[in-house]
């Protein structure tokens, strides 16, 4: 696994072994970041189930002004900030490791982009959505990466499914808040 594009083009991230992550594959990860290419620079982004850390990451490097990871995991969150540490961001982002659900529900700043990549078929998905519109900053985005065999409801709060771009038997779902006039 490696950072794509930007100021940490090319360089390797440490992951997790084992069957309880599944880091998103570099081609699918590309074609998110070719989606949301012209959305990232000075945003704030929060990546929800961070795992390694890899989307954060990948919008720092891309020029996103601050990434904020989240995982319950400890073995999660200590490759994150070993990957932050290595690629020397540390200064643009902050790590917390606990449940998504309080952290989502806790007063705090909102967020540009939100990367959603739960454990698939574990229910936490369908949970989170709300909760992150409810943090989404107007104008901001939600992606939610999930299998394909699994449908994602039309509206998250206040935001609505914009489109699912499909990659094998991934898809990557974006939501955003319909604009008033």
């Amino acid at each position: 696994m490696r950072i794509i594009a930007g100021e940490a083009h090319g360089r390797r991230l440490e992951t997790r072994e084992g069957l309880d992550v599944r880091p998103t594959p570099e081609r699918v990860k590309e074609a998110l970041f070719n989606i949301l290419q012209f959305q990232i620079e000075g945003r704030r982004v929060l990546d929800l189930f961070a795992g390694s850390g890899q989307l954060g990451l990948e919008a720092l490097s891309r020029g996103a002004a601050e990434a904020v990871f989240v995982d319950e995991s400890r073995a999660s969150m200590t490759v994150v900030q070993r990957n932050i540490a290595s690629l020397g961001m540390q200064s643009r982002s902050k790590t917390y490791q606990m449940d998504f659900e309080a952290f989502l529900l806790r007063k705090q700043q909102p967020f540009d982009i939100i990367f959603l990549d739960p454990p698939y078929r574990s229910g936490k998905l369908e949970t989170a959505l709300p909760l992150a519109a409810a943090v989404t900053a107007p104008g901001g985005t939600i992606v939610a990466e999930h299998p394909t065999d699994e449908e994602l409801p039309e509206e998250a709060g206040t935001f609505r499914k914009v489109r699912s771009y499909r990659y094998g038997k991934i898809y990557l779902t974006l939501y955003r808040r319909p604009e008033t006039d």
